[in-house]
Formats: C-alpha cells, structure tokens, sequence
C-alpha cells in the first residue's frame, strides 16, 4: 500500500473525523444547546472515560454476542446460500420464503426469543444471527445461480460433474459475493444485538443506553453511539482485509487505476 493509498484510506477519514467534532463542539457552545439535547464531544468524551469501566464490561458483551451470532449467520448461510444455488428448483422454492422471513421486523421476534431463552445474551445473539444471515445467502446463493450456461455445457464437454463444477469453479466465483455480503452482515448483526439488548438483556451497550437514557444521562447515551461505531468500523475492516486476502484477484483491474 502506497503512501497515496494510506493518506485515502487512513488520513482522510480521520481528518473528516476531527472536523465533524470540531463543528460538532463549536456549535453546541455557540447555540449554547442543553447537555440533555445534544451533549458536545467533550462531554461525550469525559462520560467515555468517566465510565469507562461499565463501559468496557458492556462493550465486551455486545462484541461477544455479535460476533457469536455473526459467526453462526457466517456458517449458516454459506451452507444454505450453497443449497439454493445448487439446484434452480432449489432456488425458485426456497428463495421466496427466505425474503418473507426477512421481511419480519427483528424486533417483533425478540419477545418471543425471550420468552424461549430468559433475559440474557442468548437472545441477543440468535437476533444477532437472523437479522444478518440473510445477506450471506442471498449472495452465496446468487454467485452460484449465475454461473454461465456456456461455460458449464463447456465444461460438462470435458467430462466435469456438476459437483465439479461447484467445488472448481461455482465457489471460486462466488467468493466475492460472500465476502462481500460479510461486510453487511457484521453490521447488521450489531444492529441485531444491540436492538436485542434494548428489548431485555442484564448487559450491554444497548441495556447501557437504555437505562442511561431512563436516567437522563445523554452523554452516556452518545458514548454508547461512539463505542458502537468504532466497533463497528474496526469490524468492518477486518472483514475487508480478510475479503483483500482471499479475493484481491477480484479486485487487480481496479487496484490499476
């Protein structure tokens, strides 16, 4: 990675960062804009260190549970995203019921997960895992569906099985497509936790904010926004240096330009 590259990917969000809080605290002290309204980042950042502790303690269990229900969503849906590709009549059937399941707001289903499972993680992370496993399939399945027939009667000439076809060439083109739907998926899933943590959880950032909010503690209610956002971000590029690792050749002509 060049300098040119770093100062794109690294400095320039940052800079836009700092501006943004800049602006950000000038205009609260200049509107003079109540702490219950719209705390500036200076009192965001002074409630991130005065309580840093219950702050980390939540912050750890929202990262588990999400990362747990994205892993299981990850497994899952490459497995069923594989199934519906493998077969048209597969697709055509079971495809529909996927986008019906999808549409059902994931909040209307954690009551019911908590009624299952208690208060607790468990139902933070199965929200976790059904609000983000439907990307994974969807383009798992996808990358596989749109396989060209002329390149499988090709290969079909040459004496390649349909397993053949799948393991040598269906995967490998479907990776960027997973890979891809993995980007989404890990910050859905922190919607999914955090959403789940909101409805009834013991911890959390989101039972953090909630209760923070009951008390009118807004400054604690945007640090919990900050902590999620530099989570979310720091998994986000995780996932696309992994993506970069396994399917850079997807993305050589572009590098180039």
């Amino acid at each position: 990675m060049d300098r040119r590259e770093i100062a794109i990917r690294v400095v320039s969000p940052a800079l836009f960062v700092i501006v943004l809080f800049l602006v950000w605290e000038a205009l609260c002290k200049a509107l003079d804009v109540p702490l219950t309204i719209l705390p500036a980042p200076s009192d965001v950042f002074g409630a991130l260190w005065q309580y840093r502790k219950p702050i980390w303690d939540n912050s750890f269990v929202t990262l588990w549970t999400t990362l747990a229900g994205f892993a299981i969503a990850t497994v899952f849906g490459l497995l069923l995203g594989i199934a519906v590709g493998w077969h048209r009549a597969l697709y055509a059937g079971i495809y529909p019921v996927l986008i019906g399941f999808n549409s059902i707001p994931k909040v209307a289903v954690v009551p019911v997960l908590i009624l299952w499972f208690g208060l607790g993680e468990i139902p933070a992370v199965l929200t976790a895992f059904l609000i983000s496993f439907f990307p994974i399939v969807v383009n798992v399945a996808t990358g596989l569906a749109t396989t060209e027939p002329e390149l499988e009667d090709v290969l079909r000439a040459l004496g390649a099985t349909k397993l053949d076809i799948m393991r040598k060439v269906g995967i490998p083109r479907s990776l960027p497509y997973f890979f891809g739907s993995l980007k989404v998926a890990i910050t859905l899933a922190f919607v999914g936790a955090v959403v789940s943590e909101t409805v009834g959880a013991n911890k959390g950032i989101g039972k953090l904010m909630l209760d923070a909010q009951a008390a009118f503690q807004v400054p604690i209610v945007f640090a919990g926004l900050v902590v999620l956002a530099v989570l979310g971000i720091l998994l986000y590029a995780a996932t696309a240096a992994v993506e970069t690792r396994f399917t850079g050749w997807a993305f050589r002509g572009q590098s180039n330009r």
